[in-house]
């Protein structure tokens, strides 16, 4: 591990992932037929369809059905990580949601999955937000509380969808007002992908078996928090501007930690999945090995704070033990976080 500095450089001894599950939304939404209800747009602004697939590398995305909320996907991927884990519900003391998705301001989402899992009354329960990041933000909080003995075990869930984001969207763009500035804002919000994960985390030494928790680091710089600012409602994004700044800090941190020894080490990095555009130029950014880098974008897109996770558990049973994978991601903010594990 990194030598610590501060509060931002963190390790954990004995951590260990129990399980780790994904659940895929049923409803396939191809970019092509984006395109097609765009195509009025398209043709008023004279600009060509297809840039969803050839530029950002997206060819479809999941929708749930409209009766299944952000909480009921969570909570759904919740109860198969809990069943995978073999922990009793009894012994959950926390449990975090760190969906980016969420029905109301008030009450959180997290009590909703408390709820639908019957955890019990002591469990600690609340949500936890950072843009992408919150899984990864998840898996930090519930590690400090379970290495200060405060509980013994922690589920971390994350639901996202992007079916009222992507209504909202294609509707106001395709108002007689809309301008070709209004299509390249809006273009990130139509990479989006619905679909949930959840994590056991607990003691490693009681788990022979689990995926160690080794650590990882978290960096800001937050004078870029108004490049990408979202609702429900919509998604405005200065995509090049974002790309630029993300990119940038990426390349301080990697340098700043001392990168050699991870380029010979790590065999899986999993990256936030956002677009072709932006995993290129982090792999040229940080030179990464792009055979050791499996993508999920192409078939579910950007699954916010649940893509990190929902590639990890893709690719789960391709991992042998003992091998160290590194997940990273770069959440609107800007954030930059990463977790490293031992399989």
């Amino acid at each position: 591990m990194m030598p610590s500095t501060g509060n931002a450089d963190f390790a954990f001894d004995d951590l260990g992932v129990m399980s780790l599950t994904r659940c895929e939304a049923p409803i396939v939404v191809t970019s092509a037929e984006i395109d097609e209800r765009l195509a009025p747009l398209y043709e008023r602004l004279g600009t060509r369809p297809g840039l969803l697939e050839s530029v950002a590398g997206i060819i479809e995305r999941r929708y749930w059905p409209e009766d299944v909320s952000f909480t009921d996907a969570a909570a759904m991927a919740g109860r198969r990580a809990l069943e995978e884990s073999g922990v009793p519900t009894s012994r959950i003391g926390l449990v975090i949601d760190t969906s980016v998705c969420r029905k109301f301001l008030e009450p959180s989402s997290t009590v909703a999955v408390h709820a639908e899992l019957d955890l019990p009354p002591t469990c600690i329960n609340f949500d936890l937000s950072n843009a992408c990041l919150g899984f990864l933000n998840g898996i930090q909080v519930a590690g400090a509380m379970i290495a200060s003995g405060v509980v013994e075990y922690a589920l971390i869930v994350d639901g996202e969808g992007s079916r009222e984001l992507h209504e909202n969207t294609i509707r106001r763009l395709l108002a007689d007002d809309a301008t070709t500035e209004d299509l390249f804002a809006s273009f990130a919000s139509l990479t989006l992908g619905s679909g949930a994960t959840a994590a056991v985390l607990g003691p490693h030494s009681a788990h022979p078996g689990s995926h160690r928790v080794l650590g990882g680091f978290f960096r800001a710089d937050t004078v870029h928090h108004e490049l990408c600012v979202g609702s429900l409602d919509g998604m405005r994004t200065d995509t090049a501007a974002l790309l630029e700044a993300a990119t940038k800090l990426a390349s301080t941190c990697w340098s700043e930690i001392g990168h050699e020894h991870w380029r010979d080490q790590i065999d899986h990095y999993i990256l936030h999945q956002v677009s072709k555009v932006h995993t290129q130029a982090i792999v040229t950014a940080l030179d990464l090995p792009a055979d050791r880098i499996p993508t999920t974008f192409p078939m579910f897109g950007n699954i916010g704070p649940s893509s990190i996770p929902f590639t990890l558990a893709s690719i789960a049973d391709d991992i042998a033990p003992g091998e160290r994978v590194l997940c990273m991601g770069i959440g609107s903010g800007l954030n930059v976080a990463t977790i490293e594990l031992i399989w």
